[in-house]
């Protein structure tokens, strides 16, 4: 009887890595390594801004400073929550809570980033649906205005609205922080460039169907134009929250401060800058925009490509 050996594995040498193949992957790994490089570059400031908000105050302005805290502590965090004090939040009526008034400027904060950016996108789509579908006599004159006045800084236009909103009785009030921008060039601006992408046919369908004007646009042209509203959105709140010079003029009163506005009062003092201090303030106000961030994060990419189309 003869017994048939089964046949040995065969092993696989690697290949050598020849210069051809290697000056393929190159490019790749080249873009690879620069793109890392460039992230850690920006990412680094956001680094040191949670950092310097763990490291006690002594150590701040130590030298050399330290990348990597040795000694983190919520101190900071602990001391401006006391020296922002007890705050009153007014409701309707003779209602009244007392709460931190750290809490209190992130909620006057939330109120005026909501209430602004809900009422900005219905004034930027309605302006956005008429110059994009709407022709009426001078409308790209119109048009070209509005993006014209993008040229203009909005420290020329601070004290002519700070005149108006002071004899409006206005001063001191979310309703003086609100007023100015209920409507955005930016924002018509990239709305009009993604309206301008839908169909006509779709407006022109439900009118004969009898639709009116204000159904046409309710009913077809803010829901295909979802994407365009949550970027204009996301921007706008984003603006918003990060508010600090126009808030920082119009109100007055500790319980009625924004959050920049606040904590630019809490840090600041006779003898310098805290600077502890000042970043767990920022620390804790860029939180809700990083989370924001990354939970909307594919319409921020929506948002590069909106107007690369030409309608």
């Amino acid at each position: 009887m003869t017994v048939v050996s089964a046949p040995a594995p065969v092993t696989q040498t690697a290949k050598p890595l020849s210069l051809s193949r290697l000056s393929r992957r190159l490019p790749g790994v080249m873009v690879i390594v620069l793109l890392t490089l460039i992230a850690i570059v920006s990412l680094f400031p956001l680094y040191w801004l949670f950092t310097t908000a763990l490291t006690p105050a002594s150590s701040t302005i130590k030298l050399p400073p330290e990348i990597i805290p040795t000694h983190p502590t919520f101190e900071n965090v602990r001391e401006i929550i006391r020296i922002s004090g007890i705050g009153k939040f007014y409701l309707v009526g003779d209602n009244v809570i007392k709460m931190s008034r750290l809490l209190l400027w992130f909620v006057n904060t939330a109120i005026i980033a909501i209430f602004s950016t809900a009422v900005h996108v219905l004034f930027d789509s309605m302006a956005g649906y008429a110059f994009a579908k709407r022709k009426f006599p001078g409308s790209t004159i119109f048009f070209y205005m509005i993006l014209a006045a993008l040229m203009i800084p909005g420290q020329v236009t601070l004290v002519p609205l700070y005149v108006m909103i002071s004899k409006f009785k206005l001063i001191n009030s979310f309703a003086g922080v609100i007023l100015p921008g209920l409507a955005d060039v930016i924002g018509i601006f990239l709305l009009k460039q993604y309206i301008q992408t839908l169909p006509s046919e779709l407006m022109e369908a439900a009118r004969i169907d009898g639709a009116s004007e204000w159904g046409a646009f309710a009913r077809i042209v803010l829901p295909l134009s979802a994407p365009g509203l949550a970027v204009t959105a996301i921007f706008a709140f984003q603006r918003y929250w990060n508010s600090f010079l126009w808030p920082l003029v119009t109100l007055q009163s500790p319980d009625k401060f924004t959050l920049q506005v606040g904590l630019s009062y809490v840090s600041t003092s006779e003898f310098g800058t805290d600077y502890g201090l000042l970043m767990s303030g920022a620390a804790l106000a860029a939180i809700p925009m990083i989370v924001f961030f990354f939970a909307f994060q594919r319409y921020f990419m929506q948002g590069l490509r909106i107007g690369a189309i030409k309608g």
